[in-house]
């Protein structure tokens, strides 16, 4: 047997243990114990948390200056409901993405990071929607004061469209590719 076929055939069965120790929820091919891993996810979340969180919190605070402006007082009525839609979004995705590091402050010296680390998770993709929400909102806010109504309203769902297929459709792709991959390596 080649060099070459040698380190194919190792490459595969690598593959083929990586997918059986996913199936089987441990990652022992890794050296990695429960208690590492489960460290690992949160740290993990908490630097997720903290890109989204700087964000989010940026872009309420916009949101919350822009009605103490003397141009929000001509808004008519659409403009206002979309404001007042996009300040709740704005909050909701606020509070999930914090959420997780008040959990955690309640729950800390429980022993529960596992459950901790799911609802984090949960919480993340939660917060996510609502600021891919929020900002698409705020584009259409901006857009419909400075456009026309119909081109505004186009672009801001574009813009809904993008966040939609880079934060949700491709990581899905991505997935269902992989799965793919470790089952026909099966």
């Amino acid at each position: 047997m080649s060099v070459t076929d040698q380190r194919s055939q190792a490459a595969d069965e690598a593959a083929e243990r990586a997918a059986q120790s996913r199936q089987n929820g441990n990652d022992s091919d890794t050296g990695e114990s429960e208690q590492e891993r489960v460290n690992r996810r949160w740290n993990e979340i908490l630097q997720e948390t903290r890109v989204a969180q700087t964000g989010v919190q940026i872009l309420f605070g916009f949101l919350l200056s822009v009605a103490f402006t003397s141009l929000f007082k001509e808004l008519g009525t659409f403009d206002r409901t979309v404001y007042v839609v996009t300040v709740i979004l704005g909050a909701a995705a606020t509070g999930a993405l914090i959420a997780p590091v008040s959990i955690h402050r309640f729950l800390s010296g429980q022993r529960m990071k596992d459950e901790l680390v799911v609802a984090a998770g949960h919480l993340m993709m939660c917060g996510i929607v609502f600021l891919a929400l929020t900002i698409s909102c705020t584009v259409l806010l901006i857009l419909h004061v400075v456009l026309p109504s119909l081109l505004a309203e186009f672009l801001a769902g574009a813009v809904m469209l993008w966040f939609a297929f880079c934060w949700y459709i491709l990581p899905w792709i991505l997935r269902r590719r992989s799965n793919r991959t470790e089952d026909s390596a099966q």
